[in-house]
C-alpha cells in the first residue's frame, strides 16, 4: 500500500519533532504500514494522509462517542464560538454543564473542569491530599492514569520524589489490596480505581464486585477518599459512574475522553465529603474556561440522556467480540476477546511477542478496518450493523492470510512501550 503523502509527513516530523512523534501514537508502537498522520473523518470512519479510508474501532483512542461531526453536537460547538469561547472568565455554561454531570452521576456533589484525563486524575490526587491531609494513595499494578510525573508509564525525566507516597497492589486481589492499605497506615489519602482492567497486552477484567466493596470500605475505615478513574471508560460502561454496575460509589471521579464527543474538556466529580479539599486547591489552565467545549459537552449529554446509544453499543460489540471468536477459531486461532463487548482487547494465544497480532491489523487495515494490536478499541453510536458485518468479513481474510504465513511470520523487535517498561 503506498503511503506517499504520509511518508513525506514523517520524513517532516521527524526533523522538527523529537522521535518524529510522541505519545500513543509513537514510532514503533504499531506496524510500520500503519498511517501516522490523518486527513478527515466522519461518522465512525477516518481517512489517513493518503485518502484510504478507514472504520475506526480506536474512536480517536476513546472521543468519539456518537460519531465524528456528529451535527448536533457540532452545531451546538459552533454557535458557541460565534458568541465568544476562550473569554476572561467562564460563561454560564460552565455552572449548567456542572448542573447536568451531578444530576447524571449519582455520587457527585460539584464538578471542576480542565482539559485532559491526566488534568483530572491529577486534581483528584491534589484533592484527596488536601481533603485528608494525607500523602499515600494505593492504586493498581499497571493501571494508567495519565502521563504526569506522578503516573506516566515511561519515567524518562521524572525523579523518584515525583512517584513518591505510592503502594501498588493487584487489581481484583482483596489480600493485596489489604496489604497495601495495612503497609499505608494512617497516611492513607485515597484508593486510585480504574473501573476495569484495562491493562495494555493483558487480557481486560471486569471489577469484581468483592474488591470494589473492599476499596469502598477500606476508604471509610480509615478515612481516605476512594477515587474511581473513568477517564477511559466513562459514558460507554453505564450512564453512571462505570462502578455503579457494581453498586460502589467513589468520592470523586475523573472524567474526559468522549465527554464532548472529542472536543477538548475533561472533569472532577465529587461528593460533599471532598468540597473543602477541592475548594482548596490551586488548579487552572488558560483554555479550562473555554465555553465551546462545554456547549458541545452539554449537547453530548442530551443524547446520553435521550438516546439508546448505550445498548446499541452493548450489542454491537457482544456481537463482533463473539463473531471475531468464532472466525478465529474456525481457521485455527485462539482469539481472547476481553473487556466489555463496547471497549474490547483482541488478543491472540500463543503470541507472546504479538507477532500474530500484528500481522492480523496490518492485514485488516488493508481491507479498511483500523484495529490495534495490544491497547483496547472502542465502538461508538455511528457504526451500523453492515459494519460489524465488514469487520467479520475482513477479519475471515485476515485470518486466512495469517494461516497462511503462520509459520513464517517475523517477530515483532521493538515495541517501545513494552520495552520501556509500561506495564
Amino acid at each position: 500500500m503506498t503511503r506517499s503523502h504520509d511518508k513525506a509527513l514523517r520524513e517532516r516530523a521527524a526533523a522538527v519533532i523529537p522521535g518524529g512523534m510522541y505519545g500513543h501514537q509513537a514510532v514503533g508502537l504499531l506496524p510500520d504500514d500503519y498511517p501516522q498522520f490523518f486527513s478527515r473523518a466522519e461518522g465512525a470512519h477516518i481517512w489517513d494522509a493518503d485518502g484510504k479510508r478507514y472504520l475506526d474501532l480506536m474512536c480517536a483512542y476513546g472521543p468519539n462517542l456518537f460519531g465524528y461531526g456528529q451535527p448536533e453536537i457540532d452545531a451546538a460547538y459552533v454557535r458557541q464560538l460565534g458568541l465568544g469561547d476562550t473569554l476572561t472568565g467562564p460563561t454560564e455554561l460552565m455552572v449548567r454543564l456542572a448542573e447536568e454531570m451531578t444530576l447524571l452521576v449519582s455520587h457527585a456533589d460539584w464538578a471542576m473542569f480542565c482539559k485532559n484525563g491526566t488534568d483530572a486524575t491529577t486534581m483528584a490526587l491534589m484533592t484527596a491530599r488536601a481533603q485528608t491531609r494525607r500523602k499515600t494513595i494505593v492504586r493498581a499494578k499497571g493501571a494508567y492514569h495519565g502521563a504526569a510525573p506522578w503516573c506516566t508509564p515511561r519515567p524518562a525525566g521524572t525523579t523518584d520524589t515525583d512517584r513518591a507516597h505510592q503502594i501498588f497492589c493487584d487489581y481484583n486481589d482483596v489480600a493485596s489490596l489489604e496489604a497495601a492499605v495495612a503497609q499505608a497506615g494512617d497516611d492513607l489519602a485515597a484508593i486510585f480505581a480504574a473501573p476495569f482492567k484495562h491493562d495494555a497486552f493483558i487480557d481486560q477484567a471486569a471489577p469484581d464486585a468483592a474488591y470494589a466493596r473492599r476499596c469502598r470500605e477500606l476508604a471509610d475505615q480509615t478515612g481516605a477518599l476512594l477515587i474511581v478513574d473513568d477517564v477511559r471508560a466513562g459514558l460507554r460502561m453505564a450512564r453512571d459512574c462505570s462502578w455503579s454496575v457494581v453498586g460502589v460509589e467513589p468520592d470523586l471521579s475523573t472524567w474526559g475522553k468522549c465527554i464532548a464527543n472529542g472536543h477538548p474538556i475533561s472533569a472532577l466529580l465529587g461528593s460533599e465529603k471532598a468540597r473543602k479539599g477541592a475548594a482548596s486547591i490551586y488548579v487552572t489552565g488558560s483554555f479550562w474556561y473555554q465555553a465551546a467545549p462545554m456547549a458541545a459537552a452539554l449537547e453530548t449529554l442530551r443524547l446520553v440522556r435521550t438516546t439508546d446509544y448505550l445498548e446499541r453499543l452493548i450489542g454491537m460489540g457482544a456481537r463482533l467480540s463473539a463473531g471475531l471468536t468464532e472466525r478465529a477459531a474456525a481457521a485455527g486461532f485462539g482469539l481472547r476477546c476481553t473487556g466489555p463487548g463496547q471497549m474490547p482487547l483482541y488478543l491472540f494465544d500463543d503470541d507472546p511477542d504479538l507477532r500474530k497480532g500484528f500481522f492480523f491489523v496490518s492485514q485488516m487495515l488493508s481491507r479498511g478496518v483500523y484495529l490495534h494490536p495490544w491497547h483496547n478499541m472502542f465502538l461508538c453510536a455511528a457504526m451500523t450493523e453492515a459494519d460489524i458485518d465488514g469487520v467479520l468479513n475482513a477479519a475471515e481474510d485476515s485470518l486466512a492470510a495469517l494461516k497462511r504465513e503462520a509459520g513464517g511470520l517475523a517477530p515483532v523487535e521493538k515495541l517501545a512501550f513494552l520495552a520501556g517498561g509500561q506495564r
